[in-house]
């Protein structure tokens, strides 16, 4: 099976544990790992709507290769996965358990965590790329200045220690950051858990839809892949996928929409948050539902649904580019 990712450190941990897991229950599986360099890669310095949106940036290239028969299967970190469009053809076989979801808060040496939090974050900047985590900053620390801030998880922690500026698309820079919001999960696949200065609750900073989760695409008329992929399905992470995923799709969100989602599974039972911010963090529409688990979509499709008819989409219209 030759299975596509990015080359980054994050993604090739992530389908180096694919690979352990497929050989342990499928005794005997040969596993080829591909690496893509793919554009939002190759760009670090540009915001990702020119490629595309994450989906172009990431996710495009290694797709493309799968529908012509390269590839029998790729890696992805589900919230890099677009929500609002199909790619005809392709599923999601399979979703490993979903690492903890939340962000965290990452500081530069010598600025402690009391004295970030008793500033408010005033006369520091917050560097990350994702408008959701850009909006719920500005309402967690109105003080501080959010900037432009692009790169693999890596990279962006050591542009942050050595005190490196960002370069922007129009050949400008911003910098040096005092403080990167990112993934707590992808911290800890790139060894860097122990920067974790703070970590946000899922009640201060909901997740992006999908986050923490990897799912492995593959073709849908390719069974046999199908079948072996189903070995390692995690069906409360892929049923928690759907839910979320639904959100997105009723929404129409695009990548520059600040949507967040996080769904949980206890018992029988589903519970889903999902809310829109605009960009400034000054407004936020918020709703949760429970229901029954093994009817995800039905659920996310309903939270969906309340959040249009509280004034989503005037928001996400706006954050819409021209």
């Amino acid at each position: 099976m030759r299975i596509g990712t990015r080359k980054s450190a994050m993604a090739l941990a992530q389908t180096d544990e694919i690979a352990r897991q497929l050989v342990r229950a499928s005794p005997g599986l040969a596993v080829e790992i591909v690496r893509f360099e793919t554009t939002g890669d190759i760009d670090q310095t540009g915001k990702l709507l020119p490629h595309g949106g994450k989906g172009g940036a990431f996710v495009g290239q290694i797709r493309a290769a799968m529908l012509s028969g390269e590839l029998q299967a790729a890696m992805h970190s589900l919230k890099d996965m677009p929500g609002n469009e199909d790619t005809p053809g392709l599923v999601i076989g399979a979703t490993l358990s979903r690492d903890p979801p939340s962000d965290a808060l990452v500081l530069r040496p010598g600025l402690s965590l009391e004295d970030f939090r008793r500033a408010r974050g005033k006369g520091f900047r917050i560097g990350t790329n994702a408008v959701r985590r850009a909006a719920y900053a500005r309402r967690l620390f109105p003080e501080a200045e959010i900037i432009h801030y692009r790169g693999a998880a890596d990279t962006r922690v050591r542009k942050l220690d050595n005190a490196e500026l960002q370069r922007l698309p129009d050949g400008g820079a911003v910098g040096p950051a005092d403080a990167l919001i990112m993934a707590r999960s992808g911290l800890e696949r790139v060894g860097l858990a122990g920067r974790i200065a703070y970590e946000f609750s899922v009640r201060e900073m909901l997740p992006a839809v999908g986050q923490g989760i990897v799912a492995v695409e593959c073709s849908a008329r390719d069974f046999a892949t199908r079948q072996t992929l189903s070995l390692i399905d995690d069906p409360i992470a892929h049923a928690c996928a759907d839910a979320e995923r639904e959100v997105l799709w009723v929404l129409n969100g695009h990548c520059n929409s600040p949507i967040a989602g996080h769904a949980e599974i206890r018992g029988a039972d589903m519970s889903i948050t999902a809310s829109v911010l605009d960009h400034a963090g000054s407004r936020i529409i918020e709703t949760s539902r429970s229901g029954a688990a093994d009817r995800p979509r039905e659920l996310g499709r309903a939270v969906g649904l309340e959040l249009l008819a509280k004034g989503a989409a005037e928001i996400i219209e706006r954050s819409r580019p021209d």
